[in-house]
Order: structure tokens, then C-alpha cells, then sequence
């Protein structure tokens, strides 16, 4: 499959379809964490549980906002962390569907510091769901040609850019503990 420009993920993202895009240190598969037959079809692609529940980013904290209960009083402290490579566990707000929390209270989210998955989540207008384009158990993907060998056939695009080769998943840190559940 060959990639596709920003509009052209917008409007697949618009009309419930799965798309991949890089991230800080890989790609993700990412889709419109408010449909369950998108997010459902993700689960089944990666061959994921959907008890694991999923993470979700964002260009900017507002768009985070009606998924996860994020205190006022951490709002300034945030915005001085963010964008960054950091993930944050918060409570999930009571309107978050269990096909996005799995068997969760809290929910996972990140400001991106990748331009295109910003871009991608500016654009739509929205939080994505973000979780590695890979089946789950084997290597994430690091480059487009990986996820159109991988999961091509199965994707709706494959946005272009690059991950940085030397970069880890993000860290994720329950933000009320400061507990590292991934680092």
C-alpha cells in the first residue's frame, strides 16, 4: 500500500478506518477512539485483547480532556510536560467506552511530540487511539514499508514519515502515584 497524504488519513480516520502513522520510536495504528466497530477491527488486526485497553494521544491537552479526569490543579504542570515521550495514566471520565479503558479505571494518554501524529490528531480534531502497527507478540513496525509488509492489506493508509531509530516506547507513570508502569 503506498502512503497517503494528511488529508487523506483525516478522511479515513473520518470515515472509521485504521490507519498507520509514526510515532516518537514507532508506528502506530491508530483510528477515531469514539467508534467501536473502528477500534474493534484495530483489536482484531493486532490480534490484542481488548482487556488490555488502549492508549490514546492527542496534539494538546484539550483534546484529552472528555477521556480522562485530569485535575484542574495539574493542568499548568502538564503543559509544561507536554508534548513529550511520556505517557500518563488518569482516571478515565465516566463517558469512556470499556472498548477503549478494557478491564481499566484509568486510561492512558499522551501529547505527542511526533509532527505527523500531531498533525494527524490536530486535523481530525480529536484524540486517536495509538497502539503499535504490529501483531501483537512480534516487533512494532519502525518504518512505512515494515507496516505495508506487515499490515498493509489491511490498513486504510500508511501515513509517511519517520520514528527515531534510537527511541523506546513512552514511558507511562500513573500520574496520581507517580508509580512507572513502563519505562
Amino acid at each position: 500500500m503506498p502512503t497517503t497524504s494528511l488529508d487523506s488519513a483525516v478522511h479515513c480516520l473520518q470515515q472509521n478506518g485504521l490507519i498507520a502513522y509514526p510515532t516518537e520510536a514507532v508506528f502506530g495504528l491508530g483510528c477515531n477512539p469514539s467508534n467501536e466497530s473502528a477500534v474493534q477491527r484495530l483489536l482484531a488486526l493486532k490480534q490484542r485483547s481488548a482487556d488490555k485497553g488502549l492508549l490514546l494521544i492527542a496534539a494538546n491537552i484539550e483534546q484529552l480532556l472528555d477521556w480522562a479526569n485530569i485535575p484542574a490543579e495539574s493542568l499548568t504542570s502538564l503543559r509544561h510536560q507536554w508534548p513529550a515521550s511520556t505517557t500518563y495514566l488518569f482516571n478515565a471520565s465516566p463517558n469512556v467506552p470499556r472498548w477503549i479503558t478494557g478491564t481499566h479505571a484509568k486510561i492512558a494518554v499522551r501529547v505527542t511530540t511526533h509532527p505527523v501524529a500531531a498533525a494527524l490528531c490536530q486535523r481530525f480534531g480529536g484524540a486517536l487511539v495509538s497502539t503499535s502497527a504490529n501483531i501483537s507478540g512480534q516487533l512494532p513496525a519502525r518504518t512505512a514499508t515494515e507496516v505495508a509488509h506487515q499490515l498493509g492489506a489491511q490498513l486504510d493508509a500508511i501515513m509517511p514519515g519517520e520514528c527515531d531509530p534510537n527511541a523506546k516506547p513512552s514511558t507511562i507513570i500513573d500520574f496520581a502515584s507517580g508509580a512507572i508502569i513502563r519505562q
